[in-house]
């Protein structure tokens, strides 16, 4: 791996061709070449996450950052991923075991931890479940979620993991356990047992390494919040002086008693406050009415907070002192990388050097290097997706508009490059519906239809994260109610705006986005050409009565934002409608989905087959909720496109 210096990227911020070449299906279904980068507390190295061709597998690369000579490459078992890369001593690197989910662009943590030295010859696990093999006893029996939390600077090696056991193993109220672990033996020590009634707390701790603030949810749903006013004080209720509904993620100052917390008192949208925990105080820094604070940007190994940046709408940063020496180095970098969004990744000790990436809509993401101690020299050290570098990919556009009740709502309308006015649109609503957003950002499915001459358009309806807890929860019971109409308003919009044509539309979306692709058709005749449903819910009682198998919270979800009134249901449910679907369908779906099942998928198909409106059909074998298989995902890419030309595209009637 050579590193490239910034004078050689130049060309890669010059203005695109007016007409964009044809970029083949199998480039969007390629997996990246780096997942995750890592800087060495010293500097002298890098790890890298880095995925194998076919994706079976993400190894650690340990690669020396004067030369971008590889000085090892990991494997943590066959067909094993690893993400979460933290070095935790100045030779040491821990990363959690991970699974690749389709449809995310990152692995996932499964709870289970390890570390290495260097040259991989003092490999550790640290938190799993490792079976005995004959009269060979493995040494771990962890029975349950391992997840690293902090790294203890002034520790070498020791790192603070939060622990939680399987509800099979400990029932749904069982303990959060903070253990104190040498990342280099694992030798782990017992710190805290925190009872608070939730397996799955979050806890936020301060720079002695103290949990101060706990994170729980009630059986309705709501936050249940603790902490500690003081690092002695035992665990408290969190008062409304400092939070009345939540406090969503934060950092310590130095004194250990200021908090910069993102904060809600009623379900709005979090904003950043700093708090005086001990005498139960805040002052507001930052935030927006209508959108949450999307990150709270540190910098340094102490974590200063500089910045906040908001990504629910178009994006943008808001410095809380445009002086400091951070806030500078972040404006300069942004303007450096004219178009992008800049994230600080991580810190040498001394702060001498900063990893950092950036990425907006048209580029998935490179890492850089700066050196602050040779004169800001700044090297790029990775690439997420470097094929597409130099194509021309197209631009997502910021929408706003108001529904017929008033409710402003945000989206993305990507045209085709070159494109001018109106152009064949694929309305694309995303999965969730509870909590998930479209951002502005690189995004395959939306650069591939528009590289195909489509446009795309994305709509946060109600419902969708980045908004608070009362935006999401003004949907509940509303798949077929008003999530739908916000997504008619959205398509009006974009016709009344002149960017889609209303001649040529067509719907495609995956889980409830693939719902939303069967309902619209129902609810808008005439409105859509043809509809594409992927891995997506038809039979909402069907729903119903899968998620009464699964775990006590899931069903207590699904009560409160589904419903539990069987002919409401079914009045929503595509598949019991399916005699108003007048219009060309695609169902897609893979076969071994265990989040929506095929029996979502029968249910359809078999309906519109009574209708007298059979389905094109594509089911991936082996694959899951989303398609994981490039060789799969290309063919889907490529079925996608021949249905769309069908009907909406240059030659359709």
């Amino acid at each position: 791996m050579k590193f490239a210096p910034l004078a050689v990227l130049a060309t890669a911020l010059l203005p695109l061709a007016a007409q964009a070449q044809v970029i083949p299906a199998e480039d969007f279904a390629r997996y990246a070449e780096i997942d995750d980068v890592a800087l060495s507390p010293t500097g002298d190295y890098l790890a890298m996450a880095i995925p194998s061709v076919d994706g079976k597998e993400t190894n650690l690369q340990i690669v020396k950052l004067a030369d971008g000579s590889t000085i090892k490459t990991l494997r943590f078992g066959q067909e094993s991923h690893v993400t979460g890369v933290t070095w935790t001593d100045d030779e040491t690197v821990t990363v959690a075991r991970a699974k690749r989910f389709p449809m995310e662009e990152f692995t996932r943590s499964m709870g289970q931890l390890m570390s290495t030295d260097l040259t991989g010859a003092r490999q550790r696990t640290l938190f799993a479940y490792v079976p005995d093999e004959g009269t060979k006893r493995g040494r771990n029996k962890d029975l349950g979620w391992a997840f690293l939390e902090k790294v203890l600077d002034k520790e070498p090696g020791m790192a603070l993991v939060k622990f939680y056991c399987y509800p099979s193993e400990c029932g749904e109220d069982g303990d959060t356990v903070v253990f104190k672990v040498d990342t280099r033996t694992g030798n782990r020590q017992e710190v805290e047992r925190i009872k608070d009634g939730d397996v799955e707390s979050s806890l936020l701790f301060d720079h002695q390494g103290i949990a101060r603030l706990a994170y729980s949810e009630q059986a309705d749903g709501t936050p249940k919040m603790s902490y500690r006013p003081t690092p002695s004080s035992p665990w408290t209720p969190l008062p409304a002086s400092i939070a009345g509904y939540e406090v969503n993620g934060g950092v310590f100052a130095q004194d250990n008693n200021t908090l910069y917390g993102l904060v809600s008192d009623k379900g709005e949208p979090v904003q950043l406050y700093k708090i005086d925990l001990a005498a139960g105080t805040r002052t507001r820094l930052a935030g927006r009415d209508d959108v949450e604070v999307g990150a709270l940007m540190t910098a340094g190994r102490e974590r200063v907070p500089f910045a906040v940046a908001y990504t629910a709408a178009a994006p943008s940063v808001q410095y809380l002192d445009p002086a400091s020496e951070w806030a500078q180095l972040h404006a300069a970098l942004m303007k450096r990388f004219a178009g992008q969004m800049v994230y600080f990744l991580q810190f040498t000790r001394d702060d001498g050097k900063v990893l950092f990436t950036t990425r907006s809509d048209r580029v998935p993401a490179n890492y850089y290097v700066i050196d602050r101690k040779n004169g800001n020299k700044i090297a790029q050290v990775g690439s997420r997706r470097p094929w597409f570098e130099g194509k021309a990919l197209a631009s997502m556009r910021p929408i706003e508009f108001k529904t017929r009740d008033g409710q402003v709502l945000y989206g993305f309308f990507t045209a085709p490059v070159g494109a001018k006015g109106p152009v064949p649109t694929v309305v694309m609503p995303h999965g969730g519906p509870f909590g998930p957003a479209d951002t502005w950002g690189f995004e395959d499915d939306v650069q591939f239809l528009a590289n195909r001459g489509y446009g795309v358009l994305q709509v946060n309806y109600r419902g969708s994260g980045g908004r608070g807890d009362r935006f999401i929860n003004a949907s509940y019971k509303q798949w077929g109610g008003m999530i739908q109409n916000d997504i008619t308003d959205a398509l009006k919009y974009a016709i009344d705006a002149k960017l889609a044509d209303p001649d040529r539309v067509c719907m495609y979306g995956a889980s409830f986005g693939g719902y939303s692709a069967l309902m619209q058709p129902i609810l808008n005749p005439g409105m859509y050409k043809c509809a594409i449903g992927y891995v997506g819910v038809y039979d909402l009682p069907l729903l119903s009565k899968s998620k009464e198998a699964e775990a006590e919270d899931t069903e207590r979800f699904f009560s409160r934002s589904l419903g539990e009134d069987m002919e409401v249901l079914a009045k929503a449910s595509p598949a019991k409608r399916a005699g108003e679907v007048k219009i060309p369908v695609m169902l897609v779906h893979g076969k071994s989905d265990s989040n929506v099942g095929m029996n979502q998928f029968r249910a359809m198909d078999a309906a519109l087959r009574d209708a007298g409106n059979p389905a094109d059909t594509f089911l991936g074998a082996g694959e899951g909720h989303g398609f994981s298989n490039p060789k799969n995902i290309t063919e889907l890419y490529n079925r996608i496109e021949a249905f769309l030309g069908k009907y909406i595209g240059p030659g359709a009637k």
